[in-house]
């Protein structure tokens, strides 16, 4: 049974925690090697679970340390159709694996639980397509037939909530809110964006989010912006407006490289977590109700960290 689906904490103010770059995390520093940058299938072998173990740990470990409630994803950013027939996984093997990402979620909720640190479990969807372009579009209506299974399967979990990471454009955001919707799960909207703060459509960030709430009687819990450096997005979160207060989470990249850089490196370009912390620290400023601060590719414990200390208590 879902502990929080009802009444998710991070709504009502405080600080919570999410984890770094998982996969660059879990190729470049713990050495696995991941197919189309998949980690889904890692939870399907004990060895697998216990290096999704080892690596959810010590952000776990931080937010309980500091009485900072935390978001705890499920590793199937990639575990949807298109990519799961790509690694040679059907629809009935995607929702075996969805349903034990979740349930690996609790185990390490319940090694980690305390009463004045709660834990979110949160089913991750991604994009249909690369998650860096928008070359390959859906209407809303086929993004929510398509990613309505995945939604289908975390709503029969423990899952307290979902959350589209790293969308490119808003059309699959608005059929990803639908399916939530028809299914009573709360769901989070992340868009990335480029160097120039657009999506790779070509949104803004205001426009986007206004799209999305408009088509669905703004049901999206929040809005969140991962995957691009704060270097990308800051100046575009100057412009005032409702929609700024939509946004309560930020997941960055270390580093400030663009995602066709990103796509071509070979190394892993860590950037600089004291700088990463300071610049939260001013988004926050500008972001008044932000709660969910996390990272996303390259960054690690030492990246929260600095995120931590610059920004809580909050």
């Amino acid at each position: 049974m879902a502990a929080y689906r009802s009444n998710l904490p991070q709504l009502s103010g405080g600080a919570f925690l999410t984890d770094g770059g998982l996969e660059t995390s879990l190729i470049f520093h713990h050495g696995i090697e991941l197919p189309c940058f998949a980690a889904f299938p890692l939870v399907t072998t004990e060895d697998g679970r216990e290096a999704l173990r080892t690596y959810f740990k010590p952000y776990l470990e931080a937010a309980r340390q500091r009485q900072l409630g935390f978001i705890l994803d499920t590793a199937t950013w990639r575990a949807n159709a298109d990519w799961g027939t790509k690694l040679g996984y059907g629809p009935g093997d995607l929702a075996v694996i969805q349903r034990m990402s979740v349930a690996l979620a609790c185990d390490l909720r319940d090694a980690f639980a305390a009463n004045d640190a709660p834990i979110v479990i949160n089913g991750i969807l991604g994009p249909r397509g690369d998650g860096y372009r928008a070359d390959s579009r859906m209407g809303s209506e086929e993004a929510e037939q398509y990613h309505a299974p995945e939604v289908e399967i975390f709503s029969d979990t423990a899952a307290d909530m979902v959350s589209a990471m790293t969308l490119t454009y808003p059309e699959e955001a608005i059929g990803i809110v639908r399916a939530a919707r028809t299914r009573g799960m709360p769901v989070a909207i992340s868009f990335t964006v480029e160097t120039d703060g657009r999506l790779p459509s070509g949104d803004t960030l205001q426009e986007a989010i206004r799209k999305v709430d408009d088509a669905t009687g703004a049901d999206p819990i929040y809005y969140m912006i991962n995957c691009a450096h704060p270097k990308h997005f800051e100046s575009t979160l100057a412009t005032p407006g409702p929609w700024i207060d939509r946004i309560r989470g930020i997941r960055a990249n270390a580093s400030a490289l663009s995602h066709a850089e990103l796509d071509a490196a070979t190394e892993l370009d860590a950037g600089d977590p004291q700088d990463l912390g300071r610049r939260y620290r001013s988004l926050r400023d500008r972001l008044t109700r932000l709660c969910v601060l996390g990272g996303c590719c390259g960054t690690d414990h030492r990246h929260i960290v600095a995120i931590c200390e610059s920004c809580t208590p909050l």
